[in-house]
């Protein structure tokens, strides 16, 4: 499998019916000759990172508020919840009504203020169990 390796600059982010599109401004002498050829509409698989003016990767850090819906999501996630008593079923829905149960909130965006001190139990809590549960 050949990459395409090149520098870009993100221009723009909208978003249209379908998800979000992206435009990246990549310098003439950077730019995959395949990357060219290419037809419009022909997949990728994409993998960024973003780097500083040192030309080192910089470390992005995941919101309590991401976390917590990538979390409802996770199957391991779900069952601890049950587990521990929290939830009656291991599902999204769920997941998301213990989370807002245990931590006192209504949405998730509240997670960085007055349920950050129980979703941080809560997660401590759920890392010692998906160490020690064998899947």
């Amino acid at each position: 499998m050949e990459t395409l390796n090149f520098e870009a600059m993100k221009l723009k982010l909208t978003q249209d019916g379908t998800g979000f599109v992206l435009a990246l401004r990549i310098h003439p002498d950077q730019i995959p000759e395949p990357l060219v050829r290419d037809f419009v509409g022909a997949r990728y698989m994409v993998a960024m990172v973003r780097i500083n003016d040192d030309e080192e990767p910089v470390q992005y850090k995941k919101t309590r508020s991401t976390q917590a819906g990538m979390l409802c999501k996770n199957e391991t996630f779900q069952r601890f919840l049950v587990d521990e008593g929290y939830a009656h079923k291991a599902d999204e829905v769920s997941a998301t009504n213990a989370l807002y149960e245990v931590c006192g909130i209504h949405s998730r965006s509240e997670l960085n203020g007055k349920g950050q001190k129980e979703f941080d139990q809560l997660l401590e809590d759920y890392e010692g169990y998906a160490k020690d549960t064998p899947f």
